[in-house]
């Protein structure tokens, strides 16, 4: 079974790393959510990065704001692929978030969502893990069917409205 490894900084981060866990659980993967502080835990980020390829994780989200330093943390002791979630904050609604995870330096990339960006999170893990696993591609491809379904949907549905104006 695909598994996969959702990460935040802080627990105040849950609501923003919980549509990357519902996504990731829709698709059948088993998560593991744990609170690792890159600044707070140090050891805690280093012993989880360096034991999870052994322990089955195959991906990796990690959700930080203000620093946000936990994805390059990670990414820097595993090889395996680490997805960064910037957290919005209130000191710059977290532009200060994505910078810190989009600038990583050479040789330790961090793959990043935009702000808040839980469910494209967990979407961008399951297209990874789905390289491996058909089953959870042919839920990709059934989730972005449904997608477009919706909106020929509204089209067609806004396209009667519209005649009506």
């Amino acid at each position: 079974m695909a598994k996969a490894a959702v990460i935040m900084g802080s627990k105040s981060d849950l609501n923003v790393v919980k549509p990357a866990v519902t996504v990731l659980k829709s698709f059948g993967v088993e998560v593991v959510v744990r609170v690792i502080s890159a600044h707070r835990t140090p050891d805690e980020a280093h012993e989880f990065a360096k034991g999870a390829e052994k322990d089955g994780v195959e991906v990796i989200i990690c959700a930080a704001g203000k620093a946000a330093h936990l994805g390059g943390v990670i990414a820097a002791y595993t090889t395996l692929p680490v997805i960064g979630l910037p957290v919005k904050t209130d000191m710059m609604g977290g532009l200060d978030s994505l910078l810190s995870i989009v600038q990583m330096p050479s040789g330790i990339p961090v793959a990043t969502v935009g702000v808040n960006g839980g469910e494209n999170a967990g979407i961008l893990a399951a297209q990874i893990l789905g390289i491996k696993y058909p089953e959870i591609s042919v839920k990709l491809k059934d989730y972005k069917q449904k997608m477009k379904d919706k909106i020929n949907a509204d089209d067609a549905s806004l396209q009667k409205e519209a005649a009506e104006f």
